[in-house]
């Protein structure tokens, strides 16, 4: 690539006009400021570009982050660098006095957020982060050979002594932004050359010759013009790039030194990350919202063991040691692993993968090959005659869905009645599976009477049992071949996510910008975050995070965590969730006090009541000393929860026995039994309701005046339901929030 194709932005001009930018760093960071802004449709029209704040904030918000290399001394040369140019523009006429006080003030108010993303590892790219790593050590980051010279002992250097990146950041996130910076910049460049041939500066063009080259290249090679345009932009993006970076590291990072800087397809494990935020977002619709951490993660030393004593695993040791010996299947998922490679010969050599398997890579090394194995299997599972069919199709949706229930021990049998649509009773379809000690090797489907325990149905019987059969054992043979990874276990009826497989499907999630905790990081959070996100984990993962946030802390923790249970409001209108979690915790360990305290709240009284009785710890004059204690709205409130739970039981009851549509309502029965001892009778009773939580009280009390055979309660059940429905509440907040308008 000629010269002439570097933007002309003024650089010269600026270092004669601006005196006190004379040094290496000042003139490679008036580099860049200038050429970004040129770039970005500065006017040159006086041979500078001309900043404004619109550019200053793009400039330093935006590009440089991504763009440059810089030191924490540097980092103040970017807006003095702004401020000196705008004195400039000034001078020249371009500026008047008030434009020129508001441009001084935008880069003034840039910085901080500016230093912010300079030091986020987020907008981290592969030159930045070498070149960083280089300016450290001291290499002249403008001396190519110093530069190759650098990269040839990093690559030498044992991946375990090497740097780690910034805590909490993937190669996949370095990867993801690379990425995106390259094609971003490359439209930039684009959307400049097009300003040069549809509104040339005055200056002159600021991509010089650019046209001619690429007319040149593709005449050369006999591509189309445009390809050979784009193909001449990625050339001047890459030669900008190491001018602030390091000199020559675009060539090397995509030549010798490619695997030092992997990209997506380099990566398989990439693919399923996709899939597991695909899935994440159709469960939540949000990939912030957090998944309940591993139970039982392995300790970093055990991940190598439990990687290559797997089945498959196995098999690629022996690959990569007898590359001969390995069938071509096998052979075939080692290259895609990167544990080999097409050697120039034909024959297959160590891949840059190899390394890791042979004792070389860390802990994170070991689990995203691990991904990439699993990724591998997962896609090649639709493929196979063996395996092809629905549940091979949503093998990456059955990962999810076992890691998200807290990688609880899940049935095949109910797990396949789930994909049939079969009506699951609610209270057992998150509940792990005993797994057993040792069972035959081969599938067998429960027995009757397991299967009912199982899926809380009634009296199942050995036809319901054969039609769960061919569905069953065809799922489990999808579970046995992603077992062969070692991610997956299965025992008989049970399969689950072994530690290995917790903590690779943790990366593959994490690569996929899915939140996806830590034990550690979920104890440390505060109780509001913590209550949050657990107000949407299954109740056994819930129950075991709370134990283990409270186990950390003192017993004053207990105050804090009740407290925010009672005050907890969510961003949705269903309260319920959050309070619900009273009963995800072991109040037999609750300090009394804590729990007696909450007594006379007006939302967890009663439950806090109900767990005082159930310690069994004070005689009856106590336990009705306590009684007197709780509000009528908190005893509302326990019994609306448990009214609710009534509800989706007669509503299962209902679609289970077609033939008797309206069996006995476990609402009107548990609804009669309270209104009963409740002051003021049923008529009482439903306004409480109503008033403890509009949100849940809509659909019972609905129900409760379709199914009450008094049609007194039917009709004040039904206008409570109505005043109660999410229009009615919406209209009552918009009239609640109306400001009066003010009197003249």
């Amino acid at each position: 690539m000629t010269t002439s194709l570097t933007p002309s932005a003024g650089l010269d001009l600026f270092r004669q006009e601006a005196p006190g930018f004379d040094s290496p760093s000042s003139t490679r960071v008036a580099d860049a400021v200038l050429t970004l802004l040129a770039l970005r449709g500065g006017d040159r029209r006086t041979g500078l570009p001309e900043p404004t704040p619109d550019l200053v904030r793009q400039l330093l918000i935006h590009d440089v982050p991504v763009l440059v290399c810089a030191t924490e001394s540097e980092l103040d040369l970017f807006p003095a660098v702004l401020s000196a140019l705008a004195d400039l523009v000034r001078a020249k006429g371009r500026l008047n006095a008030k434009r020129h006080a508001r441009l001084l003030a935008a880069i003034e108010a840039a910085v901080p957020e500016f230093r912010r993303e300079m030091a986020a590892p987020s907008r981290l790219t592969w030159p930045r982060w070498y070149a960083s790593l280089m300016r450290a050590d001291g290499t002249p980051v403008e001396d190519r050979d110093a530069v190759l010279a650098w990269l040839a002992a990093y690559d030498r250097t044992p991946r375990a002594d090497r740097p780690a990146l910034p805590a909490q950041l993937l190669p996949a996130n370095v990867m993801e932004q690379t990425d995106m910076t390259r094609i971003a910049f490359t439209e930039t460049l684009l959307r400049a050359f097009a300003a040069d041939v549809e509104q040339p500066s005055p200056a002159g063009p600021l991509l010089p010759g650019l046209a001619q080259e690429a007319t040149d290249l593709a005449a050369d090679t006999h591509d189309d013009p445009t390809e050979g345009l784009i193909a001449e932009l990625d050339r001047v993006a890459a030669t900008l790039m190491d001018r602030w970076t390091a000199a020559g590291l675009s060539d090397a990072l995509s030549g010798p030194y490619a695997h030092l800087a992997p990209g997506p397809e380099s990566s398989p494990h990439l693919v399923l990350a996709d899939a597991l935020l695909d899935h994440h977002l159709s469960y939540y619709g949000d990939s912030t919202v957090p998944l309940p951490p591993p139970p039982s993660p392995p300790a970093p030393e055990e991940l190598r063991g439990l990687l290559q004593r797997a089945p498959l695993p196995a098999l690629l040791t022996a690959a990569v040691e007898d590359p001969g010996a390995a069938t071509e299947d096998v052979r075939r998922l080692a290259v895609t692993c990167g544990l080999l490679q097409e050697g120039d010969n034909g024959g297959p050599t160590p891949g840059p993968a190899a390394e890791i398997w042979a004792e070389g890579g860390t802990p994170q090394d070991l689990v995203e090959l691990a991904a990439d194995i699993l990724a591998t299997v997962v896609g090649r599972l639709t493929d196979d005659p063996e395996t092809a069919g629905e549940y091979a199709d949503d093998a990456d949706h059955l990962l999810y869905a076992l890691y998200e229930r807290g990688c609880a021990p899940e049935s095949v049998a109910r797990k396949a009645a789930e994909y049939g649509d079969w009506l699951i009773a609610p209270g057992v379809e998150n509940r792990p599976v005993p797994v057993p000690d040792s069972v035959p090797a081969e599938y067998a489907t429960p027995t009757p009477q397991e299967l009912t325990a199982l899926l809380g149905l009634p009296a199942l019987s050995d036809e319901d049992r054969t039609a769960l059969d061919a569905p069953a054992r065809e799922l489990a043979a999808v579970v046995d071949r992603l077992a062969t990874t070692g991610a997956v276990f299965r025992t008989g009826d049970t399969f689950g996510l072994t530690p290995l497989g917790m903590v690779t499907i943790q990366y593959a999630l994490r690569a996929g910008a899915v939140a996806a905790p830590d034990r550690e990081t979920v104890t440390g959070w505060d109780a509001a975050t913590l209550i949050e996100a657990a107000r949407v984990w299954p109740p056994d993962s819930a129950s075991r995070t709370l134990a283990d946030w409270l186990a950390v802390r003192t017993e004053a923790a207990w105050d804090e965590l009740l407290a925010t249970l009672a005050s907890a409001r969510n961003a949705i209108e269903d309260l319920a969730p959050a309070r619900l979690l009273f009963r995800c915790l072991d109040t037999a360990a609750a300090p009394v006090e804590s729990l007696r305290g909450l007594l006379t709240d007006p939302v967890l009284g009663a439950y806090a009541l109900e767990a005082l009785c159930a310690r069994g710890e004070q005689d009856e004059q106590h336990e009705q000393a306590d009684a007197d204690l709780v509000p009528l709205p908190a005893r509302a409130t326990l019994l609306l929860d448990d009214l609710d739970v009534c509800h989706r039981e007669d509503r299962r009851a209902e679609f289970l026995d077609e033939e008797a549509p309206y069996p006995e309502s476990g609402v009107v029965t548990a609804f009669d039994a309270a209104a009963a001892t409740w002051p003021g009778g049923a008529g009482a009773l439903i306004a409480a309701l109503a008033e403890a939580d509009a949100y849940r009280a809509h659909r019972v009390l609905d129900h409760l005046s379709a199914r009450h055979g008094d049609p007194g309660v039917a009709a004040l059940a039904r206008r409570a339901a109505e005043a109660a429905s999410p229009l009615s509440q919406l209209r009552k907040n918009r009239k609640k929030s109306k400001r009066k308008k003010p009197r003249r």
